[in-house]
């Protein structure tokens, strides 16, 4: 990327969430100016929120590019306890963010999506021109709707407008410094702290949600804010891409795959009256390689190893 990045200008909106924590380090690095304000700072869901964010990271000279990270996110089992929360508040920082951004003349704008998006029965590999093809999964199906009108906003203005923004969708992310809240973590987070916990207390069984046999693709996040650099600096359309690894591991392959990186000598019990989510989830991320030269580089073990070590390091207590 050469000197792209340098003194570029860049707003991240959830620029102290998991990704951003990962994202703002690399473009500092490459030179970039970077205003990251965490969700503490402003709520986006407000619109006078919204307008002072754009104040204070605009108030000496425009955004070159804002990456909107920021969302309210969370596991199956805190989508399908909140359903509406899920949807409203990123239906609104959405809206609002995307709305203002082109109000102030930011140059670029790279929206990150969801693979909840997908419809439930989508045939693996996932490919971009499936999403329409029917309704979300049902336990995360009002946070991938708000996904869903995310991109059509964006693309509407790029129609009206000419405004400049672009669509990615990871699969589901992982690595160092997610969290591990048992109420709203995802499956990777929640189970290395299950298998912690359990060796730590002595216990040989980690309850597991659901049958096992769904299936996922995990992005390690180190790839994925590389993954938002590359399309930032060469994607310019209104297509949306897939970011993912491209491989397919069922939950009873994932828990299998911890229980060695961990040194586990227990057992799984696997909670059937807990839901499984979506059947299948691996995406086709072919676009990514061929519109701007990105492909996943971490293997699962490496990435798994290296979230296991940060999470005995630091995510203890």
């Amino acid at each position: 990327m050469g000197e792209f990045w340098k003194d570029k200008r860049i707003l991240i909106t959830g620029g102290g969430g998991f990704l951003g924590s990962h994202l703002t380090p690399l473009l500092r690095a490459a030179g970039a100016c970077v205003v990251a304000p965490g969700h503490c700072d402003y709520d986006l869901t407000i619109e006078s929120d919204v307008i002072r964010m754009f104040d204070d990271a605009g108030e000496t000279e425009d955004i070159d590019i804002l990456f909107h990270l920021a969302a309210t996110v969370g596991g199956i089992g805190a989508n399908s306890k909140s359903p509406s929360e899920f949807y409203y508040l990123n239906t609104m920082m959405n809206t609002l963010i995307v709305d203002y951004a082109r109000r102030r003349g930011v140059s670029k704008f790279v929206a990150v999506g969801s693979v909840c998006m997908y419809p439930k029965f989508t045939p693996p590999p996932f490919r971009e021109k499936n999403l329409w093809d029917g309704y979300p999964e049902e336990t995360n199906a009002a946070y991938g709707t708000a996904k869903r009108g995310l991109l059509v906003h964006l693309q509407s203005m790029r129609s009206q407008y000419g405004f400049n923004g672009i669509y990615l969708i990871p699969t589901n992310l992982y690595g160092p410094r997610d969290s591990a809240n048992l109420e709203t973590s995802h499956v990777i987070p929640a189970l290395i702290r299950k298998i912690d916990e359990a060796e730590q207390q002595g216990l040989d069984t980690v309850e597991v949600w659901g049958t096992g046999t769904a299936s996922r693709d995990f992005l390690y996040v180190q790839d994925a804010a590389e993954a938002l650099m590359l399309a930032a600096y060469r994607y310019n359309r209104a297509d949306p891409v897939n970011l993912g690894s491209g491989q397919e591991i069922k939950i009873l392959g994932l828990v299998e795959l911890l229980k060695e990186v961990m040194g586990f000598d227990g057992r799984f019990v696997f909670d059937g009256s807990r839901p499984d989510g979506q059947p299948r989830r691996v995406l086709d991320t072919s676009r990514a390689w061929e519109e701007f030269g990105w492909q996943a580089t971490t293997t699962l073990e490496d990435g798994l190893r290296q979230t296991v070590e940060w999470w005995r390091a630091n995510g203890r207590g």
